[in-house]
């Protein structure tokens, strides 16, 4: 198979695959081949999704699995997507070769998609796990009541006939209900592993079947209520999981919704729209007022401010002139815009700062949460158990059915349902908690990484301060000026005028002026507010503008009334700003702030709220690259920031929180959205965090000793199956008891 057979270039921003590559992978080498596309590398790159990958477990199996194929460099699986994306070598291996990998190893793959990855977005599995879990759940009412008249001594036929009642109310309850995990755990077996769904699939069958087999012999004994109690604990706690999960959106996936679709390309024979996938190298496009930037380049003609948060994370605007460069996903706020295209399509900053944040996401993506540690352990551990103790009691003579009976107890009892709730539960209660003060957890494995930090970065604007330029007026403003100060502010879009504007202090400096009427009132892009007062020609921007020398990028001065005036700005700390900053020093945490501002604005910040280490400046890739430095050292980090260019740090980093005012994408990236007018809510999810890691080990240990305790007593053929349903209920109530208990704390301080 030959580079020729592949689709070539690039795939579009944000999409995985060549657009159309939706077609059935067992249709052979022609199916498969399609999907791949040339790297530019000298590699092939395949994109692929896997709809059955939930856990990092499913992660390691996977990228491991497919790194020992001769020829591939890498794989790398996005949980968030369910994007796996390969790179090998062509002539070494092939696309249906990694495809065959795949199902071997217990795992179906699907063309990559838009309109697949809206399929998966849409939650299906979220409402299907609810549908099994109501019917679980409305079975188990029903089964329980006739339980109920068979334990008030039911017996003879009535008792066989109320049992032959449940079976027919257990048994396709157990089979549809329990399909996910019957399906994970054949997956598992036909790839030669074990997995938590082994146990699981097997206790809910050997319960059913061994009530069937009572049944059958007009036994006084069946456990239906047993086998359906025992599915209906385990997919709640499969749905608590996955609603932790829903809500982790992917900002790579959000990113690439941030572009223009369509651009004004400028010719000589005229003005016409096109694509943005049509635009190249050279062309010239016109930028109106308002538009968003489709491709990179630098302005040719007009003058105008633009929104450069993305690469900034500052809300101020920056005048924009010809020579200034410009990238796509940034705002023109001013005039009109001409501009020569330099780059397109995966070539531009926004894409590179997508590709940042989805390479992030692989690589968080793979943390193992504690549910699946201990997966790792007691699923073989279990069925060595079971295996053993009925080996030993069929050497022993005892009878098969017998022998049967108590290798079932045991599975039965040492079912991991309260281990498989000892998480979740514990995250849904700290995360009910945390929801109760306005803090939205996405991700339930955020509480525990949350637990583990070391180290917490801020990034400055929006974050550490309020984000909104707070004025301060100058001595001496007569009311003349106060008034022309408003008038001219009131004509004007930027930040700074609307500070001006709005000030009551203005206002009231301003009764009682009696001014001309202005004449000619005009904005000037990137300059300020003109007008011609009486006579006098007055002005309201830019030092240099308003004939001022040394005047800073935070003063706005009025010229043409009398003395120059000059408004100063500050974007100031929030109020609880530097008592969060030290009471996360207090906790023995290292605190940092990072920002994308001017030197001066962030020391400021840093010195009033108490950090003692910043860096500004910094691009998305800088602050990037600094936090996989504090990686490198060990550092396990906490990022807390709002801005589009925060997005790949906030991916990257071990957890991440956003203010609610935060953009779309720092949200979707963040695992924590807290209110915006405080930082407390960080100190707040940071104790929270450390209760639920105690709780979940807590939790983790009442499993242990109740399988110390109960396993001896089955194996010895003293628990018969129905005692061990009960048993194995009562665990999974207990350590969803202990997930409901409150801390010694439920406030800031842990």
């Amino acid at each position: 198979m030959s580079a020729t057979d592949y689709e070539s270039g690039p795939a579009p921003a944000g999409a995985c695959c060549p657009t159309g590559a939706a077609m059935d992978l067992a249709g052979g080498s022609s199916a498969a081949a399609r999907l791949a596309r040339p790297d530019g590398k000298g590699r092939l790159a395949l994109d692929l999704l896997v709809p059955e990958a939930h856990c990092a477990a499913c992660i390691g199996t996977i990228e491991r699995g497919l790194g020992r194929l001769p020829g591939v460099a890498s794989a790398r699986l996005n949980l968030s997507l369910h994007r796996l994306a390969v790179s090998f070598e062509p002539g070494r291996v092939s696309a249906d070769d990694i495809i065959a990998a795949l199902a071997k190893l217990g795992y179906s793959a699907r063309p990559c998609d838009s309109a697949a990855m809206g399929e998966i977005a849409s939650d299906a599995r979220g409402r299907d796990l609810t549908a099994r879990l109501g019917v679980a759940g409305f079975a188990a009412m029903n089964i329980m009541l006739l339980s109920v008249a068979i334990w008030s001594g039911a017996d003879g036929a009535t008792r066989d006939l109320l049992h032959w009642i449940s079976a027919m109310i257990a048994l396709p309850v157990v089979i549809f209900s329990g399909m996910p995990f019957h399906r994970s755990a054949l997956r598992a077996l036909r790839a030669g592993r074990l997995n938590m769904d082994v146990p699981i699939s097997l206790a809910i069958l050997l319960a059913a079947g061994v009530s069937l087999s009572e049944t059958i012999q007009g036994g006084a004994e069946a456990y239906f209520d047993a086998s359906v109690s025992l599915t209906f604990f385990l997919l709640l706690g499969r749905v608590l999981d996955h609603h932790t999960r829903r809500a982790a959106r992917s900002a790579a996936a959000q990113l690439a919704t941030l572009t223009a679709r369509t651009a004004l390309l400028v010719t000589p024979e005229g003005r016409a729209h096109v694509h943005v996938e049509d635009l190249r190298p050279g062309d010239r496009i016109l930028v109106a007022r308002g538009e968003t930037l489709p491709a990179d380049g630098v302005v040719l003609a007009g003058e105008s401010e633009i929104d450069r948060a993305m690469v900034t994370g500052e809300s101020l605007p920056e005048p924009a002139r010809p020579g200034t460069p410009v990238h796509a996903g940034m705002m023109n706020l001013a005039d009109a815009l001409t501009v020569e295209v330099r780059a397109t399509g995966e070539a531009t900053l926004i894409a590179e700062i997508t590709r940042m944040v989805a390479a992030a996401e692989a690589g968080r993506n793979r943390y193992t949460r504690l549910a699946d540690r201990a997966a790792r352990i007691y699923a073989p551990a279990v069925h060595i158990a079971a295996a053993l103790v009925f080996a030993f009691w069929l050497a022993t003579g005892l009878p098969l059915r017998e022998a049967v009976m108590i290798a079932a107890a045991v599975l039965i009892v040492t079912c991991p349902c309260a281990l498989g709730l000892a998480v979740p539960a514990v995250q849904a209660v700290v995360s009910g908690r945390l929801f109760r003060a306005a803090v939205y957890v996405k991700d339930g494995s955020a509480l525990e990484r949350l637990a583990e930090v070391d180290t917490v970065v801020f990034d400055k604007t929006g974050t550490l301060t309020t984000g909104r330029p707070e004025v301060t007026l100058p001595p001496g403003l007569t009311p003349d000026q106060a008034a022309a100060a408003r008038l001219l502010a009131e004509a004007s879009r930027h930040p700074f005028s609307r500070a001006i504007a709005g000030h009551a202090g203005l206002r009231d400096a301003a009764a009682g002026a009696a001014l001309p009427e202005a004449a000619g009132l005009a904005e000037i892009p990137g300059q300020g507010v003109e007008a011609r007062i009486g006579e006098a020609r007055v002005r309201l921007g830019r030092a240099e503008w308003c004939g001022v020398h040394g005047g800073a990028g935070t003063e706005v001065w009025l010229t043409g009334l009398g003395a120059p005036r000059v408004f100063r700005f500050a974007d100031n700390p929030k109020p609880d700003a530097a008592a969060t900053v030290a009471g996360l020093q207090a906790r023995g945490l290292r605190v940092l702030l990072l920002s994308g501002d001017a030197p001066e604005a962030v020391a400021h910040a840093a010195g009033a709220t108490g950090i003692a280490e910043w860096q500004a400046r910094l691009t998305p890739a800088e602050k990037l690259a600094a936090l996989h430095a504090l990686a490198a050292e060990g550092r396990r980090v906490a990022m807390v920031g709002d801005g589009l260019n925060d997005a790949p740090a906030l991916a990257a980093a071990h957890v991440s929180l956003s203010p609610a005012s935060g953009s779309d994408i720092a949200r979707v990236a963040a695992d924590f959205v807290f209110p915006e007018d405080r930082l407390a809510p960080v100190l707040l999810s940071h104790a929270q965090s450390r209760l639920a890691r105690r709780r979940a080990l807590e939790n983790f240990g009442l499993a242990a000793v109740y399988n110390v305790i109960a396993v001896p007593l089955a194996a010895l053929g003293l628990v018969n199956p129905l005692i061990a349903a009960l048993a194995m209920s009562g665990s999974s109530v207990l350590v969803t008891l202990n997930a409901l208990r409150p801390g010694r704390r439920d406030g800031p301080a842990s």
